[in-house]
């Protein structure tokens, strides 16, 4: 056996759209997780001890158990509840409720280590609670939960594999078939661990420099 990489040119239309399919869900299945975690986080810091145990015992459920198990869920069992949703809208949703469940967890660190001091300065010129969180509890919590979040993304980026088997036509399932048909599974391989490697450092990258410009920010703002 040998390495033939014109199995890979030959089939370079398909893994290029099966590429964009797998970053479109993870950009798309990211900010949502982001927004709906956000969200959480601020209900179970603000809505009372009743919201916070029931959202609490839901993070709990969501983080305790696979997200293979989280996703065929959402894809076989919702028709049973009348959900029934195409490949790409389900695996969506999974990965944002997946997702979220962590996001929020991020979220609520971040709040909870904002120092007491900062906040009850703020009460004390008159600030409301809106403008708290705006002015003091956010721009604190971003810096603090830019680290976690950045891994959790790179989580979710890899957890799109996942969606393969639901039959979404993402990068993982578009290899997979080229590998079954042309018994090349070296060469698919090694393109799938090449694509997920360039997108992890990538974003890496990045995120290193977001984290540059909101220290410089901060730092000259203070």
């Amino acid at each position: 056996m040998s390495f033939d990489i014109h199995v890979i040119i030959d089939q370079w239309p398909a893994i290029v759209s099966g590429g964009l399919v797998t970053i479109l869900i993870w950009i798309l299945g990211t900010i949502a997780a982001a927004i709906l975690g956000f969200l959480v986080a601020v209900a179970r810091r603000y809505g009372g001890r009743a919201v916070d145990a029931v959202l609490g015992l839901v993070v709990a459920v969501l983080r305790g158990t696979p997200f293979l198990i989280q996703i065929f869920l959402v894809y076989y069992g919702g028709p049973f509840i009348g959900l029934s949703l195409d490949p790409i809208p389900a695996g969506l949703m999974g990965l944002s409720i997946y997702g979220a469940a962590y996001y929020s967890e991020i979220f609520r660190s971040g709040f909870a280590a904002v120092p007491t001091g900062h906040i009850e300065a703020g009460e004390c010129v008159g600030m409301s609670q809106g403008q708290i969180i705006r002015r003091i509890l956010l721009p604190e919590m971003i810096m603090l939960v830019l680290p976690p979040s950045l891994n959790m993304t790179i989580i979710l980026m890899k957890e799109t594999a996942v969606l393969s088997i639901i039959t979404v036509p993402e990068l993982t399932a578009t290899l997979s078939a080229i590998g079954s048909q042309q018994y090349a599974f070296v060469e698919a391989l090694f393109v799938l661990a090449v694509f997920y490697w360039i997108l992890v450092e990538a974003t890496g990258w990045l995120g290193h420099l977001a984290e540059t410009k909101l220290t410089r920010f901060r730092f000259f703002n203070a």
